[in-house]
């Protein structure tokens, strides 16, 4: 895993850097060509322009200017004055010693050059323009041409070429200049800067593969220590947690891995206990059962103490009744198949006489008992029976955990988001701060030792919590351990 992730992220900085790159290579190439390219296009045309005009001067001047009727050739006029021309070629590619300047006929004819030291011989030796290229140059308004490239085969390498017509006194074609520079100095420019790109990506790569180790090895710490723990996990160690390294992402996952790792093993523990309480509150009363009823039948307990067994074995018979309806509860809450009716009915009443009901149990422990309503009758619209069997619960698990002498209240208000409260409360041992978030978990008891609580199973309060979800209702708890406790939950209150 650790390869597979290192390798994906590195080729993913290395993709994305060369990329970027070679971009940047493309952009920059075409950029700096153009520039280049545009300079000695231009400084070429001026060039042709330049010796154009003077060429053209010249030979009007030797014909008489515009009116004048000499018609010496413009090859004559070149062999005339050689030593002007060469003088003019001469001082125009001082400065570029790559350039080439052919003064030709109308025909495109070379019939003067010169070259820079650096010019290749063989581009110095071409005797003639291309007709194509002279047919353009005389077609255009302007009597200019430009062109980059071989120029129709005329050159074996890129070059820059920039040409100018030469007219006689009445604006015939007698001639023409190109100027021609080669694209070597602009190519070695180029690759120069490739060569700079080049090296700094090399860098900068390397940079990345070192920043992706370090960075990849960090981010996967946390995912190998996850790894190990599941492992762990599978090998039965309910208590290996990952290590959490810093405050990013994966760290949340390793948080929450923690957290569901925590949630699984104290599901186990509540299981466990789950199995160890109803294999108590089975065996206790079917082994209470089994003596009785034997000890009936093989005479051993005498037939005038029957019924007072009997009655014994009865009341362990509907506490296993109660076991059995509770899981099965529990197993139509979870299933869905529990469906619920509201009606109304007056929440009041109904604690009343739960009160009532549970006088025997009040008066064996001395309860002060304390109930207050908003007012007699507060109406409330939901399922019935399901808020009775909450209540009675809250109210019999008060009853269990109530000190000797205690109080007991129950008080029904209305908030002020518009719901009934009902809160339950008793002076007790209440329950500590580690158990208070596990209250309603499924199988919890906090009275571990069974002390106080000696038939419950730990389902009453998830029960109540898992019914008042159906509703749509909340319940929440509030302790101080050895003190008190209160249970409260809201009900929907029925509108008039």
């Amino acid at each position: 895993m650790q390869k597979s992730v290192f390798f994906k992220y590195l080729t993913a900085f290395v993709l994305i850097i060369f990329i970027s790159f070679a971009v940047l290579t493309v952009i920059n190439n075409s950029v700096l060509r153009n520039y280049a390219t545009d300079a000695k296009r231009e400084d070429a045309q001026r060039t042709a322009v330049f010796v154009g005009q003077i060429l053209s001067f010249n030979y009007h001047t030797m014909q008489g200017g515009a009116d004048g009727d000499s018609q010496t050739s413009f090859e004559t006029y070149l062999d005339n004055f050689s030593s002007l021309v060469t003088n003019l070629l001469t001082g125009v590619i001082e400065k570029e010693e790559d350039r080439i300047i052919y003064i030709t006929d109308a025909d495109g004819n070379v019939l003067a050059s010169a070259a820079g030291k650096n010019a290749d011989e063989k581009d110095l030796a071409i005797t003639a323009i291309p007709a194509s290229v002279m047919e353009e140059l005389i077609a255009s308004e302007d009597g200019t041409y430009q062109s980059v490239g071989k120029m129709d085969g005329t050159f074996r390498k890129q070059r820059v070429t920039a040409g100018k017509l030469i007219c006689d006194n009445r604006e015939r074609p007698v001639g023409a200049v190109f100027t021609s520079e080669s694209t070597a100095t602009q190519d070695r420019m180029v690759a120069t800067v490739n060569s700079t790109i080049f090296s700094a990506s090399l860098w900068v790569m390397l940079a990345a593969i070192i920043s992706a180790y370090f960075l990849s090895d960090r981010m996967i710490s946390p995912l190998r220590s996850m790894t190990r723990t599941v492992k762990e996990y599978g090998d039965g160690n309910l208590r290996a947690r990952a290590i959490v390294q810093g405050k990013d992402e994966v760290a949340e996952l390793a948080v929450a891995f923690n957290n569901m790792a925590e949630s699984i093993e104290n599901t186990e523990k509540m299981r466990n206990a789950f199995l160890a309480n109803v294999s108590h509150d089975l065996r206790t009363p079917m082994t209470t059962i089994a003596g009785f009823v034997d000890g009936m039948l093989n005479g051993s307990i005498p037939p005038e103490k029957h019924p007072e067994y009997l009655e014994v074995v009865s009341s362990e018979v509907h506490r296993l009744s109660r076991l059995v309806s509770q899981l099965l509860d529990i197993s139509r809450l979870e299933s869905g198949e529990r469906k619920f009716t509201p009606l109304r009915f007056d929440v009041c009443e109904m604690a009343r006489l739960i009160l009532i009901s549970f006088e025997q149990k009040i008066n064996d422990k001395r309860l002060e008992i304390a109930f207050e309503c908003d007012r007699d009758s507060m109406i409330a619209y939901s399922d019935k029976d399901a808020i009775h069997q909450v209540l009675y619960n809250l109210i019999d698990n008060a009853l269990k955990f109530a000190k000797e002498g205690g109080l007991l209240s129950i008080s029904i208000t209305r908030g002020e988001d518009g719901k009934l409260k009902i809160a339950v409360y008793n002076e007790g041992i209440g329950i500590s701060e580690e158990d208070l978030p596990y209250v309603f978990e499924r199988f919890y008891k906090s009275d571990k030792s069974r002390g106080l609580d000696k038939t419950g199973t730990g389902l009453g309060l998830y029960i109540v919590k898992t019914v008042l979800e159906a509703l749509h209702e909340k319940i929440a708890v509030e302790s101080v351990s050895g003190e008190y406790c209160q249970f409260t939950f809201t009900l929907t209150e029925h509108k008039e």
